[in-house]
């Protein structure tokens, strides 16, 4: 049995220290400001100009300028505050968050990090993933475990046009949790009934 996308969210949620802050990329990251408990004392930062976002807002406080970096709208808890981006990124490349959640399309033992294109594709821009890589204190990836082939995103080496190299701290996928060192996944935690020899990943790249 895989994690849902929801016990992903949670399984990050764990990962985190109280009274810090953390960004959170587009796509499957942004369940964890659904989800993540106020006791936490998380403060989640979107580079579009937010710190202090809690989740979804209901229907009578909902406000189309109120968004986050997805172009999502959210809800504000107490004390949230604007700002414009270049304080934004400022905060960003000045080392001051504790965190960020990205989505991933390939990780590799190195822990170079590629969640930014497909050659050949559409591609709408790279946004804050390059500078929330190398100015976030801990890089956490959330992804599916396989591609849309079936091919394992946990890879030697990453064939895509990378985001940034070795950045990349722990991988959450649906099928376990994983650190990378010494040029190697390291398997922290696996889903129930999930084996070693069913996430499609060579035995030499594993610990």
């Amino acid at each position: 049995m895989t994690w849902s996308k929801e016990q992903m969210a949670d399984k990050v949620i764990s990962l985190f220290d109280k009274d810090t802050s953390v960004n959170l990329g587009i796509g499957l990251p942004t369940l964890i400001a659904e989800r993540i408990p106020q006791e936490s004392r998380v403060m989640i930062h979107s580079e579009n100009g937010v710190l202090g976002v809690e989740g979804r807002p209901d229907e009578k406080n909902v406000s189309p300028t109120l968004i986050n970096a997805g172009k999502e709208t959210i809800a504000v808890g107490k004390g949230a505050s604007y700002f414009d981006s270049a304080l934004s990124f400022g905060m960003i490349r000045g080392g001051h968050l504790d965190y960020c959640v990205l989505g991933g399309m390939e990780v590799d033992v190195e822990g170079n990090l590629a969640n930014w294109m497909i050659p050949g594709k559409k591609v709408t821009g790279m946004g804050g993933a390059m500078d929330l890589v190398h100015g976030a204190k801990t890089i956490i990836v959330m992804m599916t475990h396989f591609n849309k082939n079936g091919s394992p995103k946990m890879l030697k080496r990453c064939g895509l046009p990378l985001t940034g190299l070795n950045v990349v701290d722990l991988v959450v996928t649906d099928r376990g949790l994983f650190s990378i060192k010494e040029n190697r996944f390291k398997v922290m935690e696996l889903a129930p009934d999930v084996s070693k020899e069913s996430l499609g990943i060579s035995g030499e790249l594993l610990s």
